[in-house]
């Protein structure tokens, strides 16, 4: 009696794990491969000696005035610990956060600093800005390349796309790879 309910039992088991847990997975990995590869082996974005610089779908830390500042990361830009801080408006922690930020952001000349640059994604690792809040950094990163603010304020216009659905954004680590890929003669001494 035990045997004829314990045996379809793990054979049930075994099925599923073996179509659910081995199966699916290879057939999703395999067409995952053929129909879009890129993004199936994470998008990465390489530099002229074919070395990995990073991805275009996740976000990276980006520090210094020569470079495009990315949006906050509530999770330090660690794939493994992405989300949100789930800090709430009345918590002293956010105000605290976001006033620093917005020391560290502002730029003279430019008004308030856009929300893009204060405010953290869902997943923590959202790798792009809006054109305004890339158009917002673009004095001091010129400022501090030596380069004219028409050459990056292109470099920005170039690499502002719009997505199938959503508005027009600009991916960071693309816009950075930009800057160094500007030639000397662009250069202002």
């Amino acid at each position: 009696m035990m045997s004829t309910i314990v045996r379809p039992a793990v054979s049930l088991i075994v099925l599923m794990t073996l179509i659910t847990g081995m199966a699916y997975p290879l057939l999703v990995t395999g067409v995952a491969q053929v129909a879009f590869p890129e993004q199936a082996n994470g998008s990465l974005v390489y530099d002229e000696q074919e070395k990995v610089r990073g991805s275009e779908l996740i976000a990276q830390d980006f520090t210094g005035e020569q470079w495009f500042h990315s949006r906050p990361s509530a999770g330090s830009y660690a794939t493994v610990a992405s989300g949100a801080s789930n800090l709430a408006p009345s918590n002293p922690a956010l105000a605290a956060r976001v006033a620093d930020d917005v020391l560290k952001e502002k730029v003279e000349g430019q008004g308030p600093v856009p929300l893009n640059l204060l405010t953290t994604s869902a997943s923590g690792l959202d790798p792009h800005l809006s054109p305004a809040a890339a158009q917002y950094q673009v004095a001091r990163v010129a400022q501090a390349r030596h380069l004219p603010r028409e050459a990056v304020q292109r470099l920005v216009v170039d690499n502002t796309y719009s997505p199938l659905i959503g508005p027009p954004v600009v991916n960071v680590l693309a816009l950075n790879q930009g800057l160094s890929e500007l030639p000397a003669t662009t250069r202002t001494h």
